[in-house]
């Protein structure tokens, strides 16, 4: 790679040129969203199986690498609900001594990505898949809470994440059960109710507040997170055992895709949201995986960045890094002063805020676009999402996009064609014997076979022109079936002339023997006409 290209990954100055400008704009908007990431970095932690803590130290972290190294001014990282959702399992299996190790590989493998310049490959991921895989996290990250709801610590590890809620409920100690419920249900109403109040403060904030002081006062027996660290811990490497580097390989790919596909989604939405300008994709990936490196090394988890607290940033006004830096110094400052305050929250209000965050993912209006969209983006939509919540995130995607892929060649394919067409200008004797065929649209392997089936079965005439200049695309599989269809007509004693074959398809078609007869390719219309009535006259019957 040269050396401009690699200065293009890194941080300058030119990253700040707006500072002095907004610096008391992107300060505000820092701490805005440092109170807002607060309880979901709490919850995110806690629901993934690493810890209140770890959700905290990834926020803290995680949020200022990226902000210093990623490709956006305005993105804002840390743990997520679709990284919960693919960490969790994981986790159950291999236990929590993993995390460091599973965060440093996914790190490796994320800023590998980015240094090969594979970060435009998200614009890949059709709408339809998008929306059913964020439907699908809101409905994993509400059924992980319901254990919570219910008054537990946490649910079953290593089942999914609706069986975990069934057997929470049906098992749960409604004696007891129905306190952390209407905590559950106090955090609801008040994240509901608050903004009819003021926009200034974020509802979870107050909800959890109030829902804290409360159960407090009255000695209310729920689950707490418990004692955090009162600062961030010394930043150590994970042991390297090799076993559990071979293990933890493919999960440390499915978390590194994910915080790919994630990041990179949520920073191209960001960039919708306000004029501060792009970002560069293969920058924040490096970004994003210098910030899981950073972050494993501290204890955190794997860091993505969040389209919700991106969203609180923008909103907020902030224009330059300075915001998202300021956001994890705010989250820096409350691990250091408030940490004995924080760990008597209980677990079940960190629940309510997550089920109220999953509701707000699902947009109603986005999911009505999508369903009248089409009947294949309908099917795209509801397969994502169905296979999200019942199988894997990971699959999820990968089906989407295969069955998108199926569904635009079939469309390619239909759109190809064979037309055939009067011939221009005084019809002359012979010229019944003519056929003159407009090729349409794509001929490659998926309409090759149809397409030029119907070449091949072309009747009653001594020549036929193929108008190829229309052809839009050519692979080695139809420029193949191509010359398998003329030694096959010719073989009938029929005379093929090729016309308007396009510079780019030359070579191609050259190179599997269709073009075998330099004299039957022409570039006018008006010369092949003519050679192929010089054809036929020589057999017309002469007077």
């Amino acid at each position: 790679m040269s050396e401009a290209r690699w200065r293009g990954l890194i941080p300058s100055r030119h990253d700040y040129a707006e500072l002095p400008r907004t610096w008391r704009g992107d300060l505000l908007a820092g701490v805005s969203v440092g109170v807002v990431a607060l309880p979901l970095a709490l919850a995110f932690g806690v629901s993934s199986g690493a810890g209140a803590a770890s959700g905290l130290i990834t926020a803290i972290v995680a949020g200022l690498v990226a902000a210093v190294f990623g490709g956006s001014h305005i993105q804002v990282s840390g743990p997520t609900g679709a990284m919960v959702v693919v960490l969790a399992p994981v986790l159950a299996e291999h236990g929590l001594s993993a995390l460091a190790l599973l965060t440093v590989m996914a790190g490796l493998i994320v800023v590998a990505a980015g240094a090969a310049r594979l970060g435009r490959l998200v614009g890949l991921i059709p709408w339809p898949v998008i929306e059913g895989f964020t439907v699908g996290i809101a409905f994993i990250i509400f059924l992980q809470q319901v254990p919570m709801a219910v008054g537990l610590a946490h649910g079953e590890s290593g089942v999914k994440a609706w069986r975990a809620a069934l057997d929470a409920v049906v098992h749960a100690d409604w004696g007891d059960a129905w306190r952390a419920l209407a905590l559950v249900l106090a955090v609801v109403a008040v994240m509901r109710l608050w903004p009819l109040v003021t926009k200034a403060v974020p509802g979870a904030i107050v909800a959890i507040v109030v829902v804290t002081v409360g159960a407090v006062a009255v000695g209310m027996d729920v689950p707490a997170i418990g004692a955090l660290p009162a600062g961030l811990p010394a930043p150590a490497l994970p042991g390297l055992d090799l076993a559990l580097v071979s293990s933890l390989a493919a999960p440390a790919l499915a978390v590194a895709a994910l915080a790919a596909i994630e990041s990179l989604l949520s920073a191209r939405v960001a960039q919708t949201f306000t004029d501060v300008g792009g970002y560069d994709a293969d920058r924040e990936l490096v970004g994003q995986g210098l910030a899981s490196i950073a972050s494993g090394l501290f204890g955190g988890m794997p860091a993505t960045g969040a389209i919700a607290r991106t969203s609180v940033n923008v909103r907020s006004g902030a224009r330059t890094r300075l915001s998202a830096v300021t956001h994890a110094l705010v989250l820096l400052v409350v691990v250091l002063v408030a940490s004995g305050l924080v760990s008597r929250v209980p677990l079940a209000a960190l629940a309510g805020v997550l089920m109220v965050t999953a509701v707000s993912m699902v947009r109603p209006a986005v999911v009505r676009s999508v369903m009248r969209a089409s009947r294949q983006d309908a099917l795209l939509f509801v397969l994502t999402a169905l296979v999200t919540v019942s199988v894997d995130l990971i699959y999820a995607i990968l089906i989407g996009v295969g069955v998108a892929a199926v569904f635009a060649l079939r469309s390619v394919s239909a759109a190809a064609g064979v037309h055939r067409e009067e011939l221009p200008g005084i019809p002359v004797p012979g010229d019944e014997r003519i056929a003159l065929l407009r090729l349409d649209g794509a001929l490659f392997f998926g309409a090759a076979d149809r397409v030029l089936d119907r070449v091949a079965r072309i009747e009653g005439v001594e020549v036929v022109i193929l108008r190829m200049s229309q052809i839009r695309l050519l692979d080695a599989t139809g420029a193949q079936v191509l010359a398998e269809v003329v030694a096959t007509l010719e073989r009938r004693n029929v005379t093929v002339l090729i016309k308007g074959v396009q510079d780019r398809h030359l070579s191609l078609l050259a190179h599997v023997g269709a073009l075998a007869d330099d004299d039957h390719v022409f570039e006018h219309l008006y010369d092949a006409i003519e050679h192929a009535r010089g054809i036929v006259a020589e057999d017309l019957p002469t007077r």
